[in-house]
């Protein structure tokens, strides 16, 4: 019989119940403690989910203490980096929730904290289990587009501005670029073996979020919900990046993969005001080539499944952790999703270009 995995969960919002109902669907497993700092919070967090036998605690430190095998951390982004740090140095595996940090410093402190500890900190970047975005990655790793020197990458909802934790720098670090920005330049980066980010020239605006006409938070909207950036990677590589919360348009196009000896082009799925971004499925896959001097376009079918892509993750992890294999989607990959990420905050801030600096 295998053994029962116990495992905690810090921060009982809406993104911990998803976790909940993930980990239910695995054998073996048992959700022994949860944390939030929100006095009483935990324990309602508990009762709501009928976690019978699961202890409460207001302080994730108190829950750290306990023999655990791996811990969800589900907190608001400003506190990913110290209560994913603190799990570490108490032994516990880590599946953290995207993005990985507010800033690129932070980002590597925990990825070096996970290799000193030899614990696992694994990134929850659930869209990577659509069989399809395996299809791009393979379709671009096979080279038959030759040497890929341009991508575009990113999304737009019409109208799919959040709120609550969302809308604040003091809690969430950033806006959109964080909620959704990442998902997209994780499908273009993985794609391409996650090239090393050396500059970042981007410009950023909040024009929806801050009008009372279109959210009703906007008093305390301080985040960005619009953001695009130019970021040139070692080997000679560009890649475009757009994000929007809201804008007047109906898409800020496909992501695009231009090589010298074909294109790729990527549609994400969804109809409707919060679609157009790559936080879930694939739309469709297009592959531009030339044969016998004709210009051709071959469409790559798209992959039916009924996966669903958040349970995926968290099973992943799971197995991971029982089978001693590496995370999945390792922290120390994620680092630099996270320095484009911080490479535009502060070139928005700065309104010039900034260099990145990544350790060797």
């Amino acid at each position: 019989m295998s053994k029962t995995l116990k495992i905690g969960i810090i921060g009982g919002g809406g993104i911990a119940g998803a976790h909940v109902r993930a980990y239910r669907e695995l054998a073996d497993v048992e959700i022994v403690a949860v944390a939030d700092a929100v006095p009483g919070k935990a324990a309602q967090f508990i009762d709501f989910w009928q976690l019978t036998s699961a202890q409460a605690f207001d302080d994730y430190r108190q829950l750290l203490e306990l023999d655990l095998d791996g811990v969800s951390i589900c907190t608001p982004n400003v506190a990913h980096h110290r209560t994913t740090v603190d799990a570490l140095l108490a032994g516990k595996n880590v599946m953290l929730e995207k993005p990985m940090s507010v800033t690129l410093d932070e980002a590597v402190e925990m990825a070096q904290t996970a290799k000193k500890t030899g614990y696992m900190l694994n990134v929850g970047f659930q869209p990577r289990y659509d069989p399809n975005m395996k299809t791009i990655q393979d379709v671009v790793q096979s080279g038959q587009l030759g040497k890929v020197y341009y991508v575009e990458t990113g999304g737009g909802r019409r109208r799919g501005m959040p709120g609550g934790t969302f809308i604040s720098k003091e809690i969430a670090g950033a806006g959109a670029m964080a909620d959704i920005g990442c998902y997209s330049l994780d499908m273009a980066l993985n794609a391409m073996g996650y090239p090393k980010p050396l500059t970042v020239s981007a410009y950023s605006s909040n024009y929806f979020g801050t009008n009372p006409l279109y959210h009703k938070e906007a008093a305390r909207f301080d985040v960005e919900d619009f953001g695009v950036a130019m970021i040139r990677f070692e080997g000679d590589l560009v890649l475009n990046f757009k994000i929007s919360w809201a804008m007047h348009m109906d898409t800020l196009g496909p992501t695009l993969f231009l090589g010298t000896d074909g294109g790729l082009k990527v549609t994400p799925a969804g109809k409707g005001p919060w679609s157009g971004v790559f936080d879930g499925s694939v739309g469709s896959i297009t592959y531009f080539h030339d044969v016998l001097g004709h210009h051709t376009e071959s469409q790559i079918p798209i992959i039916d499944h009924n996966k669903n892509l958040f349970n995926e993750k968290v099973r992943d992890f799971v197995e991971a952790v029982r089978d001693g294999k590496p995370a999945p989607i390792p922290g120390e990959q994620i680092v630099r999703n996270q320095a484009i990420i911080d490479g535009i905050i502060r070139s928005s801030l700065l309104k010039r270009e900034v260099t990145i600096e990544l350790p060797n």
